[in-house]
C-alpha cells in the first residue's frame, strides 16, 4: 500500500544530522551543506518500485541543479533485518546504477527520518539557504504503474523557484511511496 509524506509546515527549518555514509568512509552532517544555495533531503531506499521508478531521473536532475548551488543527500532509513536489500552494499550498487552523485547516508536509530517526518520512500524535503522548508512534495507523476515520464518536472520547478530566491507556489503534491521501514516497535506515534 502506498503512503502519502506528512507535508511538513513550509518554513520548518531543517532538523540536524549526522550520519554515515554507504561509502562506509566519511560520516556526513547537515553543517558540511553550508554554503549551498539549497539542499534537497532526500529519504529513499533500494527496494521500493517507486523509488526504482524514479531513481535515474533523481540521479540527473541532482547533477544538473549541482551547477547552479544546490546540494543533495540521500537517507536510507530502513529497518535492513527485515529489508535486507536497503543493507549498505545494495545501496552502493543503488548509487551507481541511478547516478547519484550525493552522499547516501545510513539512518540505523531511524530518529532522522522521526525528526524530518519522513514517511515514505521517496520523501522529498528542499531547504533554501537559510535551511527552511520550501518545497516538500513529489518529484514528478511517474509511478510504478503508469507511463509518465520521470523527468522530475515537479521538483525541478520548486528548485527553479528556490533558487532564483522565490517561494514555491502551493499546493504542492505530496510524494508516495512505500511507507519507512520501521524497525519493531519503533514506529512514530
Amino acid at each position: 500500500m502506498a503512503i502519502a509524506s506528512f507535508m511538513v509546515p513550509l518554513g520548518t527549518p531543517a532538523p540536524d544530522f549526522a550520519l554515515p555514509s554507504a561509502d562506509g568512509r566519511t560520516v556526513v552532517a547537515l553543517q558540511d551543506f553550508s554554503g549551498a544555495s539549497a539542499l534537497l533531503v532526500v529519504f529513499l531506499s533500494n527496494h521500493c518500485p517507486y523509488v526504482r521508478r524514479i531513481e535515474n531521473g533523481i540521479g540527473a536532475a541532482t547533477a544538473e541543479y549541482a551547477a547552479g548551488g544546490l546540494a543533495a543527500v540521500g537517507i536510507c532509513s530502513n529497518d535492513v533485518a527485515n529489508y535486507p536489500d536497503d543493507g549498505v552494499p545494495h545501496l552502493r550498487e543503488q548509487a551507481e546504477r541511478a547516478g547519484f552523485g550525493f552522499p547516501y547516508l545510513i539512518d540505523g536509530t531511524q530518529e532522522v527520518a522521526r525528526a524530518y517526518k519522513a514517511a515514505c520512500t521517496p520523501d522529498f524535503f528542499l531547504y533554501d539557504a537559510g535551511r527552511r522548508l520550501a518545497y516538500r512534495g513529489e518529484f514528478d507523476g511517474a509511478r510504478p504503474r503508469n507511463d509518465v515520464p520521470s523527468d522530475g518536472a515537479t521538483l525541478r520547478s520548486a528548485l527553479d523557484h528556490v533558487l532564483a530566491g522565490k517561494p514555491v507556489p502551493e499546493p504542492h503534491a505530496p510524494s508516495l511511496g512505500c511507507g519507512i521501514k520501521w524497525k519493531p516497535g519503533d514506529e512514530p506515534g
